[in-house]
Formats: C-alpha cells, structure tokens, sequence
C-alpha cells in the first residue's frame, strides 16, 4: 500500500529539530510521496532544500498564499514568475487562493493574485493548489472564466457543505484535499464526503496544522494521514487499501510531473 500526502509544509519551523525523524515516520506509514505547497519567498529554500535532500519522496509547488498577499505583492509575483520559467522543477502552482477569514484588509489585491497564478498554472502547463477560507463566493468568481480552459488542481483542506462541494466539483478538472478534520468529533465532513465520488478525493495533512484525532490540538506531520485514510475508508465503507490506491491514483493524475 502506497499513500501520496498531497499537502504538507514540512519545510515550517515546527519541524526543525526532528525531520528526518518525521520523514521516517512517513516513510514506516507507507507515505511513498509528499507534495510542498509553498508560502512566500522566504519559504522556496527551505523547502528545495528538503527535496534535494530526499529525491523522490518531496514534490515542491511554487506560490503565494493569499494571507501573503501584501503591498509589493506583484513584485514578488514577478520574481516568482522568473523562477518558473527558468526550470522544470515545480510540479503545480500553489498555495494559493483567497483567504477573508481574519483579514479583508486587501480584498481586491488577494483576488488579483489568485488570477494571475490562475494564469500561470495555464501558461506553463502545472496544476493548482488552491486555499479558499470565507471567500466561496469570490472563488467561484475568479476561477469560473477558465472553467473551459483546462484549468486543474486541488481544492485544499475542503471543509464546506454539500453545495458547496458540488460548485467545486463542477469544475471537471479539479480533486477534493480531504484531511484531519474528517476525523473530529462534532465535524459535519463525514455526511458532505458521501455526496463526493471517491475518484474526486485526494488525500493531505496541511502539517503542521489540523492534525486528526488522537493527535488534534498538536502538530501534525505527514504520517497521521493514515488516521483520515482509516477515516475516509469508513465513511465511504471500502478497505483502507482501496481508499489508498484510488486517492494515490487520483493525486498523480492530477499533479503527473510527480509520477516521474
């Protein structure tokens, strides 16, 4: 049994002291592969220096998260752009997106950078990873103008309703990020993940945050995904091993530069 994490930061701070004590965890855990949503520029290093250092097993992305998202911001984005044009070493764009749940303060700057990473994702070919945290409605309206354009990616740490899932699901080229918060008690994610088809879900951490049950409330790393899997399992009342080779399949059809 192969399991893909398609959404952890293992570059964060959190795992400074321990690493490679994490990616053996992983690794015991059947973790073949674990993607790296970036952040900002100051986290790129960071995390190209964790996939130099285990070839195979980290993918990195290249994005801004929309809470990074400040004056300069295009500045940034075009030293970014530079980055991606001059190497083949990205398999998506992202972390990116919008994100109005503490902060509106640059409402329309968020929405302009979500495009233009919308457009890069077209431009060279790499899938999104998107975050949307009290922006459903401002998601739906950037990113419906390439609805026919083929644009794909992942919707990252979806833990909406069942209309809002089906909004999401209608963009054909787009999977479901399904992680911790499956696994906690009061969650409604159970009743929503049976109205999504299984080949539309891939499986993720988001490490260090929303660590599943038992570990809730401390940091998470990639190989507690086997908690969300078993969860995942139940709900959808297949065997775990199922579950991890349709979400891995899932994963690499999307996001193919890490099949590689």
């Amino acid at each position: 049994m192969e399991i893909i994490d398609t959404h952890a930061h293992l570059f964060d701070e959190a795992f400074a002291g321990d690493l490679d004590e994490v990616v053996a965890r992983a690794k015991e855990c059947h973790i073949e592969k674990v993607f790296l949503p970036n952040i900002d520029e100051s986290t790129v290093p960071g995390m190209l220096s964790l996939c130099g250092r285990w070839p195979g097993f980290f993918y990195p992305m290249l994005g801004l998260h929309p809470t990074e998202v400040r004056p300069g911001y295009g500045e940034v984005l075009d030293r970014m752009e530079v980055r991606l044009a001059s190497g083949n070493l990205f398999i998506g764009i992202g972390e990116v997106g919008l994100d109005y749940y503490w902060d509106r303060t640059y409402y329309k700057e968020q929405q302009d950078a979500f495009r233009r990473q919308v457009e890069w994702s077209l431009a060279y070919g790499l899938p999104l990873m998107i975050h949307s945290r009290s922006a459903h409605e401002e998601l739906l309206e950037v990113l419906s103008p390439y609805k026919t354009e083929g644009v794909s990616g992942v919707f990252h740490s979806f833990g909406g309703t069942a209309e809002e899932a089906a909004d999401l699901l209608s963009f054909e080229g787009f999977m479901i990020g399904i992680n911790g918060v499956l696994t906690f008690k009061k969650s409604s994610l159970p009743d929503v993940l049976r109205t999504i088809p299984l080949c539309r879900v891939v499986l993720e951490t988001d490490s260090p945050y929303l660590a599943p049950v038992p570990f809730r409330g401390k940091r998470n790393e990639s190989a507690y995904v086997c908690r969300t899997l078993e969860r995942m399992a139940e709900v959808y009342g297949l065997p775990v091993e199922e579950v991890a080779r349709q979400t891995r399949e899932n994963a690499l059809r999307i996001y193919p530069k890490a099949a590689k």
